[in-house]
């Protein structure tokens, strides 16, 4: 949700604008559009206007359509208002939260990530505290997306000199990174920055490194590599339409493969946030449309898919080998294509 391109690289304001106007062109993606637009305007410094977008979202989220994630913009929104000044209003944000408990972690960590910036690290423990136990509590494997939650909780805890309990040691169990949460998040490590000894500092601008790594990876919402993957009937109903793409898809089954294949190979040259976006005949013959060309050109593949993405549909590769395969089958990844 939060852009993670450096402020003196983009024109944040040019870019909120931008962002809008995708979203007047595609109404059923302007949720996770207006959501990034509005956090360029926080970047940009323009609050008011970031508050006034995620006004008018919660309030296109009354009708029978609703809002995806109605929690998370009020999180994001409150997080916004107590950084202008608006400290009450944002209080009483997230105590509404809180008690509606979501099931999604990110509004959690938004909401604790905004009490620990303001130094409210108790009440950012209680949060973190009860986010974990609704959502990881008889959870055999945690998802990734509440690894932030377990990494938060970790921090906050080492913070206030607590000892480590079951959360924690799940925690590290699924910190993956070379230098240890407890290093990471040591409150007296800030204190070797003042040391004269050069091995020190080295060793500390690692750990910072590594520390920057994990942020940016929970954090960050770039847009992912993404691959077209096209379900069995809307394959056979393109292949039908456009028989010319059968060179480009011979089969369903192979098609189903050479996605894995080519994720795969991304993964293993270093490429990250790779991801799988479902096309659909009628919104790629609309996408062909737009672009003035036909369905049948298969250079307009890879821009159907990389616009899918722009516009937040793509799906997290690879899944939990728990969770239900990128394919549809509805069977674990792990007894699937994560074979």
């Amino acid at each position: 949700m939060r852009p993670d391109t450096p402020a003196e690289n983009v024109d944040h304001t040019a870019e909120a604008a931008r962002l809008e106007r995708t979203a007047g062109l595609y109404p059923e993606d302007a949720e996770s559009l207006l959501l990034r637009a509005a956090a360029h305007l926080e970047l940009s410094g323009d609050r008011f206007a970031a508050a006034a977008l995620y006004d008018r979202l919660l309030a296109s989220g009354t009708g029978e359509a609703g809002l995806e994630n109605p929690h998370l913009v009020r999180a994001l929104k409150a997080s916004n208002l107590w950084e202008y000044g608006h400290e009450a209003e944002a209080r009483a944000i997230i105590d509404g939260i809180r008690t509606a408990a979501p099931r999604d972690p990110a509004p959690w960590v938004v909401v604790a990530e905004s009490l620990e910036t303001h130094d409210e690290l108790e009440a950012a423990h209680e949060t973190l505290t009860e986010a974990v136990r609704l959502l990881l509590t008889d959870v055999p494997e945690p998802p990734a997306p509440t690894h932030p939650l377990l990494f938060g909780r970790h921090r906050v805890r080492r913070m206030l000199g607590v000892p480590h309990d079951e959360w924690d040691a799940l925690a590290d169990t699924v910190h993956s990174l070379p230098v240890t949460l407890d290093e990471l998040h040591d409150p007296k490590r800030v204190w070797s920055l003042g040391s004269e000894n050069p091995a020190e500092l080295e060793a500390e601008i690692s750990r910072l490194r590594a520390e920057l790594g994990a942020y940016r990876t929970a954090l960050s919402r770039p847009f992912p590599v993404a691959i077209l993957h096209w379900p069995a009937p809307e394959l056979a109903e393109l292949l039908q339409a456009y028989p010319s793409l059968t060179a480009e898809y011979p089969s369903h089954q192979e098609h189903l493969a050479t996605i894995e294949t080519a994720l795969r190979e991304l993964a293993a040259s270093g490429t990250l946030n790779l991801g799988v976006v479902t096309g659909t005949v009628p919104s790629y013959e609309a996408f062909a449309a737009s672009e003035a060309t036909t369905p049948d050109d298969t250079g307009l593949l890879p821009q159907y898919a990389t616009t899918l993405a722009a516009r937040g549909r793509a799906v997290p590769w690879p899944p939990q080998r728990s969770a239900p395969c990128w394919c549809g089958s509805d069977r674990p990844y792990g007894q699937c294509h994560g074979t």
